[in-house]
């Protein structure tokens, strides 16, 4: 049923979940294609230009599998990754999930700390990276360190490989920040992709059509994105960015492949909404845009319905589960409003004793009914304890505050918890507050989520001195650069306050809370 007969209801009714007992993503992905069918355009930060077809990129994946055989990967093991988005990138994606071992994609904008612990607790056989990244690691952390290049795959074997996996095998591995803690690994299984299906209900994918994500291969938001459309026929449009993001080269790059599907985030529209005349300058073929990653805000929607005559589809979810929550376009759109569950997903708003809220308007925890969909994570990496707490009961609790009108959509109200959401990232303050703590000058830390109009939030850190040194915008400036190049460059705190004490429970734990009060009352009122 195409969308513009469908209606909610009859998705909800009509949906269900097919997942086979024997199931592979590279298969599912790649090898079903016609090797003639186009895959990719991809497009360098120079310009230069890159047309692939099913064909080229299969036999790349085949001899990505044969690469990583050799060095010894097979099936449970990790394949780290530290790439930027390219065809070969891709192909070792493929190449990973064919020998039935578990992608681990890293963003070459994390710290090196931060890719240090994730190869530490990921434990990793390989690591894969290119001549421009290989420098910064510690190769005594891997068996066997990958310099990636064209000559590297062409050279390797291209005898077809596909490992025999079950629909419940491991198959990636993310790392997501909690609120207290360290980065925790959550585990997915191969059939996590099969529940993708905001590519069919919000992003309407039709076969053949050009599609852009806008997240980077190394979160669940780049990485479904790059799949799933894959998984039901588009051609994937790929820009290959150098340095941070820049509305101009991305609407040009839009504008001149003629993409009509867009995955983007709301940090990303802020940025473009700085373009005036966006709409006659980047003339677009937009069919369907949709967006993810934190609350897109009104204005942003209304910028740009006015530029380019379409309104922007938000969805919901988070690394353990998404699409939980999303507009579509076949259900009216409420400007701010998460939308409707997806349909498949079993979703509710709990209370305090975890009872699904039934009167409107009534600020609850977004949860989504444990093992009710393809989706649901295997676990947490080598943390029983925190798999058994977090996924083991009825309901899985995300952390998120909502409410739901009348009519059944859903209005986000924030986090539940103290986890920071800045310009789409999920960011722990533990790890920020580590980082920082690692910098002499710095005797107790504290970050929290500070209201920032074009980022929607960004890390602001409270910090308590050390005998001996002096609050000062140099050392500001000094302890922002320690911690963003140990931790990433999009966690490090772009504010920093220095203060004589921090509020504290009784038993000594830090009331972020209270700080982030604070906070949004201070940025409310102009201070």
């Amino acid at each position: 049923m195409s969308t513009t007969t469908r209606t909610y209801e009859q998705a909800v009714a009509d949906h269900r979940w097919e997942v086979p007992e024997r199931y592979n993503i590279a298969h599912d992905v790649c090898e079903k294609h016609p090797p003639d069918k186009l895959a990719m355009l991809h497009v360098r930060h120079d310009g230069v230009e890159r047309e692939l077809h099913w064909g080229e990129l299969q036999d790349l994946a085949n001899r990505a599998a044969n690469l990583l055989a050799s060095k010894g990967v097979g099936k449970g093991d990790r394949v780290a990754v530290v790439l930027p988005p390219t065809p070969e990138t891709a192909a070792i994606f493929f190449g990973t999930w064919k020998l039935g071992a578990v992608l681990l994609s890293m963003s070459v904008l994390y710290g090196d700390d931060g890719i240090r612990y994730r190869l530490q607790d990921s434990q990793a056989k390989v690591l894969v990276t290119d001549a421009a990244n290989v420098g910064r690691f510690d190769t005594s952390l891997v068996e066997t360190v990958i310099v990636l290049d064209a000559d590297v795959l062409a050279a390797a074997d291209a005898t077809p490989v596909l490992a025999d996996t079950a629909a419940d095998d491991p198959a990636q591995l993310y790392y997501t920040s909690g609120t207290t803690g360290t980065a925790k690994g959550i585990v997915h299984a191969h059939r996590y992709l099969i529940a993708h299906n905001e590519f069919e209900y919000a992003h309407d994918v039709q076969d053949g059509e050009r599609f852009h994500g806008m997240g980077e291969w190394a979160w669940a938001a780049g990485i479904a994105p790059l799949l799933g459309p894959w998984r039901l026929g588009a051609v994937q449009c790929v820009l290959q960015r150098q340095g941070g993001f820049d509305p101009h080269q991305q609407l040009e790059f839009l504008s001149k492949l003629g993409v009509t599907n867009v995955f983007t985030t709301p940090t990303a529209m802020r940025s473009m909404m700085s373009i005036a005349d966006a709409g006659t300058r980047y003339p677009q073929k937009f069919r369907i845009v949709c967006s993810a990653g934190e609350p897109l805000n009104p204005e942003a929607i209304r910028w740009f319905r006015q530029q380019y005559g379409l309104t922007v589809l938000d969805y919901y979810g988070m690394t353990e589960s998404y699409p939980m929550v999303a507009n579509y376009p076949f259900m009216e759109v409420r400007e701010g409003s998460m939308g409707k569950p997806s349909p498949g997903w079993e979703m509710a708003i709990l209370d305090e004793d975890s009872r699904p809220v039934t009167e409107p308007g009534t600020r609850g925890e977004i949860a989504l009914k444990a093992r009710s969909n393809p989706h649901y994570p295997l676990g947490y990496w080598n943390r029983p304890e925190d798999t058994e707490r977090v996924f083991g009961g009825e309901w899985f609790r995300t952390g998120d505050a909502a409410s739901q009108d009348a009519d059944g959509y859903y209005w986000y109200e924030g986090r539940a918890d103290d986890l920071i959401i800045a310009a789409g990232y999920r960011i722990g303050p533990f790890e920020v507050e580590s980082a920082c703590l690692e910098h002499p000058a710095v005797a107790e830390a504290a970050a929290v989520a500070s209201p920032d109009e074009r980022r929607g939030h960004v890390v602001k850190a409270f910090i308590v001195l050390a005998e001996g040194h002096e609050p000062s915008d140099e050392l500001a400036k000094e302890i922002q650069a320690f911690v963003r190049e140990r931790l990433s460059a999009y966690a490090y705190p772009r504010l920093i306050e220095f203060t004589s004490d921090l509020p504290k429970t009784l038993t000594g734990k830090i009331r972020r809370i209270e700080l982030r009060q604070a906070e949004e009352a201070r940025v409310k009122g102009g201070g």
